[in-house]
């Protein structure tokens, strides 16, 4: 599988490293791609899109919040179509548990998640609609940890991580502006570690703000990602199934047909 090819480049694109050491997965809320790209209230969103892979067809699966996060984490719905509060599925596969049941590790990090564990539906600024993780019961609580405990020494992290923003920061109650300080005040360092320590940073937004075709913002940065404009289409189960290629879990419901980003290893 070949790497996809920026526009307007006619240099060969460098060999990805196959099997990133850490991929941290940042996900943002409710913005349409051309809202956040080029818009000069989000300088720093549009700087790392200078440093990795611009995705500028990628799409959100469907609306509202919730079955997004479901699909992207699980490669299924699993027949959600709303943001109500969930009970837990008790023996649905998912990115976590394919990724523990292989040796690797994975934590979700939520912003104002009150403790760990915590499997309320709301506090404060905290939603569960945008914690997918938590609704799975094979995964332990341990797994469900505040942002608050994400590691300052990226040598720390577990293999996967996903990261959800308050309902503030995630832009989905405040301003862009906002979401764009909050993310890089709390990773700037980490996408400038992850180039030179095998490892990737993704940034992505769960849907767009409303109609059919559902564009959004999505961002790859690290070592081994070749800085472009990439025009492949993909959405929530492409980059599911590309995570999973990484690591040669199998695909997840309907992440079964999509096909990969590119190619995520050295040649």
């Amino acid at each position: 599988m070949l790497p996809v090819s920026p526009r307007n480049s006619g240099k060969k694109p460098k060999a990805v490293a196959q099997r990133p050491d850490h991929i941290v997965i940042v996900i943002f809320e409710n913005k349409h791609r051309s809202s956040v790209m080029g818009n000069s209230r989000a300088p720093y969103f549009n700087k790392l899109a200078t440093q990795g892979a611009n995705m500028t067809r990628s799409y959100g699966i469907t609306h509202p919040s919730q079955p997004n996060y479901l699909a992207l984490f699980s490669g299924s719905t699993h027949g959600v179509s709303s943001d109500t509060c969930l009970r837990q599925f008790k023996k649905k596969q998912n990115l976590g548990s394919q990724l523990r049941k292989a040796g690797y590790s994975f934590t979700g990090y939520a912003e104002a998640l009150p403790r760990v564990g915590f499997t309320g539906c709301v506090q404060g600024r905290y939603q569960r609609k945008h914690n997918p993780w938590v609704n799975f019961a094979n995964l332990p609580r341990s797994s469900n940890q505040p942002f608050s405990a994400f590691p300052s020494d990226y040598r720390r992290l577990p293999t996967v991580s996903f990261v959800s923003p308050d309902m503030c920061n995630s832009m989905h109650d405040c301003s862009i502006r906002t979401g764009d300080r909050w993310m890089k005040r709390h990773f700037n360092s980490y996408a400038k570690w992850a180039k030179r320590h095998n490892s990737w940073l993704i940034v992505t937004f769960d849907e767009n703000a409303g109609g059919s075709a559902n564009p959004i913002p999505t961002i790859i940065v690290g070592e081994g990602i070749r800085p472009g404009r990439y025009s492949q289409r993909m959405d929530h189960y492409t980059m599911l199934r590309t995570i999973q290629k990484a690591y040669g879990l199998p695909p997840l419901g309907r992440s079964q047909a999509a096909r990969p980003l590119s190619k995520i290893g050295n040649q």
